[in-house]
């Protein structure tokens, strides 16, 4: 396994030489670019790219002659937006992504599975996730039907035919979520559909990583691994609960906020999930992630990184 970085919005002060040799020297080898969408363009623009096979060359030298390599192109969106524009904008982006990925031999997108809304929704997403009211298992049944499945069996096959697989990151919110939603889109689209591991959006639910490593591992579902750390609030937890939407600017008064690898859990609980994800035959890039509203950017990419280095080079603590 090699250690990673997610190139988002911590590196804007810098650039992309300056990004570069910054994280070559924190040892990365592994590098995701975000491509449009929410995850923003600032180092790839696809449709400049694809008009630009110089530009092309160029890039891929200078990550190469670092030692460095692309991992993975990051297009997060929501191409089943009721909002019809939204929606286009971020279908086209993808799709320009995808193209892209075949130009220069990246292997994973990785994205959402996207959030429709309700039959007579124009605007805005329905995050139908509860039994009670009778109506959200209504939506939650024709999101997946009318919407979901029938997107991405169209998706999948011209990802497949480009040779790329989609890494769906389950983060709340979005239909797929769980294990268990990435599983059943994977039933219904094949082995195309993966999913974008991120260990803090299954704390953030409840769901332990350890645990759906091994789900999704064994089910060779696990296609990119891009992760943060994250920390609960017992006393804002205990007035809000766990479904927090106050906005990651105000962290005094969330109940629960991404942080940096190794100031939400111990070394000993990233060294299992690094030995789960050996365990599970998972050999590519672990890719910090730099979430943290208390930390600098920069600052939060050196700390993960040095945290992880020696879990991943010299080996984790225990097997898992």
């Amino acid at each position: 396994m090699r250690l990673g970085v997610f190139v988002n919005s911590a590196f804007n002060s810098l650039t992309f030489e300056e990004m570069l040799d910054f994280v070559r020297s924190q040892g990365v080898e592994a590098l995701e670019f975000g491509t449009g969408n929410y995850p923003g363009d600032a180092f790839v623009k696809p449709a400049q790219f694809l008009a630009d096979e110089l530009k092309q060359k160029a890039f891929i030298q200078a990550v190469e002659s670092r030692g460095m390599y692309i991992s993975a192109f990051s297009a997060q969106g929501n191409p089943l937006h009721p909002n019809r524009c939204v929606a286009r904008q971020h279908h086209d982006t993808l799709i320009l992504t995808i193209d892209l990925a075949l130009k220069m031999g990246v292997p994973v997108v990785n994205t959402f599975s996207g959030n429709p809304g309700a039959p007579d929704s124009t605007y805005y997403p329905n995050f139908a996730s509860l039994s009670w009211p009778p109506e959200y298992p209504e939506i939650f049944e024709w999101q997946w039907e009318q919407k979901v499945i029938p997107y991405w069996r169209e998706m999948g096959p011209y990802a497949a035919s480009r040779g790329v697989k989609v890494a769906i990151e389950m983060h709340e919110g979005f239909t797929v979520h769980a294990p268990a939603g990435l599983l059943k889109l994977r039933q219904a689209v094949g082995e195309v559909i993966g999913c974008c591991f991120d260990a803090s959006h299954m704390w953030t639910q409840g769901i332990h990583p350890v645990g759906a490593i091994k789900i999704l591992g064994f089910a060779g579902a696990i296609y990119h691994v891009s992760t943060k750390d994250m920390i609960f609030s017992e006393d804002n937890l205990n007035l809000y609960g766990i479904l927090d939407p106050k906005p990651h600017s105000q962290p005094q008064y969330r109940s629960w906020n991404y942080r940096t690898i190794g100031y939400g859990h111990d070394l000993k609980t990233w060294s299992d999930i690094i030995s789960a994800l050996q365990l599970v035959g998972y050999t590519d890039g672990f890719h910090i992630e730099q979430d943290d509203s208390l930390m600098n950017g920069l600052e939060g990419i050196t700390k993960a990184a040095m945290s992880l280095r020696e879990l991943i080079i010299r080996g984790p603590m225990s097997s898992a």
